[in-house]
């Protein structure tokens, strides 16, 4: 068989016709809307804003939130975005298209699942219609995945909450409507933390962009300000102490996703590094029937391979509402691991080709790394493995 993004693909039983179908119309999508343009708007630092309408068109945005505010719900598992960030993955982005377009995904959560009705219906319908947009506000200046010790403080002042404090590394954070932010507004720990939606619009916000990066120049990063920012109350999410709570409660999903982008990335980079061999002769043939080289080919398809079982493995479980988190944990570790083997692999075959910009695998290869520290990096994600497992 020929190796190819999608031959590279184990089958997988729990795939429906509905998944397909799904699959079929996203990467039209992805085909006419986004891989032609895709390396201009990484080279320029964004997305453009009418993206957000045509994706929030097919769908896209809405998926697997609640009708009643303008989702698309019913019979939604975790194949369907599992499939987006594949699909995303495939021409190339280890992540920065997600991160930014869909943003909302860790950001929009918190809101639908824990805030107030009236704050239901003034900000999910917004965001899913592509009109306006909401990030994600944990991590800060002095760490982030000790989150039981945020230091951004909110205190009750009648009906509002006085915030002070910084978030940095938001994705998504300089477009923003909204911001879904850790305050700490009780003592120490992780009791003492509370999440509260503030909108980016308030007296006291500021934010200021970092463009500088390693990868993911596509997608807009950023640090926010809070200087005495008066919160409306209605805002806070959940209840007082209940933040660690809803922090916990978005992290899996943030984290199959980046699974999903990941392992797409390995096979992106498997079927460039193929591709390549075929096509390059040296001493008189291809580079392909060179041993060292089919050997790198097939170790890279031994790790993909494992990955998508492990993958396979964690998602059923979770369709079945009994996911183990520490096996979740280590396979975000695998991921990673993967697609930074396979990056590594693929450039050692491509040469000098990869280090040229335009390459998939040069832009891959530099988002390994905010793909093994972001959602957990591999380190806390092995020591989450480790107290799972009662170790």
């Amino acid at each position: 068989m020929s190796l190819t993004f999608d031959s590279a693909r184990l089958p997988n039983p729990d795939l429906t016709p509905e998944h397909e179908e799904w699959r079929t119309q996203l990467r039209k999508f992805v085909d006419a809307e986004i891989a032609p343009y895709f390396d201009d708007w990484d080279e320029a630092g964004g997305l453009p804003p009418e993206l957000w309408k045509k994706a929030a068109d097919i769908g896209l945005l809405q998926l697997g939130f609640d009708e009643k505010y303008g989702g698309i719900s019913e019979g939604i598992d975790v194949y369907y975005s599992m499939i987006v960030n594949e699909e995303l993955a495939r021409v190339g982005s280890g992540g920065g298209i997600a991160s930014s377009l869909l943003i909302h995904g860790i950001g929009l959560p918190p809101v639908a699942n824990f805030a107030k009705e009236e704050i239901k219906q003034e900000i999910v319908p917004a965001v899913l219609s592509g009109e306006k947009r909401i990030c994600l506000g944990i991590t800060e200046p002095s760490g982030g995945s000790d989150v039981a010790n945020i230091k951004t403080t909110a205190v009750r002042d009648g009906e509002y909450y006085i915030v002070n404090g910084s978030k940095t590394f938001i994705s998504g954070a300089m477009s923003a409507n909204w911001i879904s932010t850790a305050v700490r507004t009780g003592g120490e720990g992780a009791s003492g933390i509370s999440m509260i939606t503030i909108p980016m619009d308030l007296e006291g916000v500021s934010r200021t962009a970092l463009d500088k990066k390693q990868g993911w120049w596509v997608s807009e990063t950023a640090t926010v300000y809070f200087d005495n920012v008066r919160v409306p109350a209605k805002y806070l999410l959940a209840q007082e102490g209940m933040g660690f709570l809803v922090i916990m409660n978005n992290f899996n999903g943030e984290r199959m996703a980046m699974i999903s982008c990941m392992e797409a990335c390995a096979r992106v980079c498997l079927e460039e590094a193929v591709n390549w061999a075929k096509e390059r002769k040296t001493f008189g043939k291809p580079l392909s029937k060179h041993q060292v080289i089919r050997h790198k080919i097939a170790q890279m398809k031994q790790k993909i391979n494992a990955t998508q079982g492990y993958m396979q493995i964690v998602s059923r479980a979770i369709v079945a509402n009994k996911a183990n988190f520490g096996d979740l944990a280590n396979l975000k570790v695998q991921a990673s691991e993967t697609m930074e083997f396979c990056a590594r692999e693929a450039s050692q075959i491509l040469g000098g080709a990869c280090y040229l910009r335009g390459s998939k695998v040069e832009r891959i290869y530099r988002e390994v790394r905010v793909n093994a520290i972001g959602g957990g990096s591999e380190e806390i994600m092995r020591e989450l493995a480790a107290s799972q497992y009662g170790l």
